[in-house]
């Protein structure tokens, strides 16, 4: 797998719009939200161009129904993929590349993905930052995902420092990523 990290497309708006109808089509009744996440949704940020998204439920019945539903649409529930509170689900055919998830409000994979996103929307010069860094990890290991992912770790770990999360929080999230480096976990919590 060759990584490429793309200068921001601001299709990608459009992109995560068009996949939120269908699936907030489905899910409206259950879900509070379907958010984009990841370097996609932060405008002006370098990003691989895979549109993550993420719905948003209240409990654990919504989510077994929101999996019941996605199914109906041809969308496959894979589990946690390693990171607890965060379920993985196979992509809607025929829309571009995305990842798709769902976790329970106020779950600390949400909390990660939103804190960011929304610390990176705030600070432009520290997405410009990040997008200098994901372009030399890019160029660095242009197929090792596991060392590209290592080198974003410290500069996410940091913006979560900031943002306030704690000790036992960022020590989680480190050994995730650490995990997610050993092949056990497909995504790590980051952006």
């Amino acid at each position: 797998m060759n990584i490429v990290v793309s200068p921001y497309n601001p299709d990608w708006l459009d992109q995560f719009q068009s996949l939120h109808d269908v699936i907030w089509s489905e899910v409206s009744d259950v879900a509070i939200s379907i958010e984009h996440v990841g370097s996609t949704s932060v405008p002006g940020l370098a990003a691989k161009p895979i549109i993550d998204m993420t719905i948003v439920v209240k409990n654990d019945e919504a989510l077994e129904e929101v999996v019941n539903r996605l199914s109906r649409i041809g969308v496959q529930h894979r589990g946690d993929l390693g990171i607890v509170g965060r379920e993985a689900f196979t992509r809607l055919s025929g829309f571009p590349e995305h990842n798709l998830y769902a976790c329970m409000e106020g779950a600390q994979a949400l909390r990660n993905h939103l804190g960011i996103r929304d610390y990176l929307r705030e600070y432009p010069e520290s997405a410009i930052k990040y997008g200098e860094l994901k372009y030399a990890l890019a160029k660095k290991y242009p197929q090792d995902i596991d060392a590209y992912v290592a080198g974003k770790s410290e500069f996410l770990l940091t913006i979560l420092t900031k943002l306030g999360f704690s000790e036992s929080d960022l020590e989680e999230i480190e050994n995730v990523n650490q995990i997610s480096n050993s092949g056990f976990s497909k995504k790590p919590p980051g952006i």
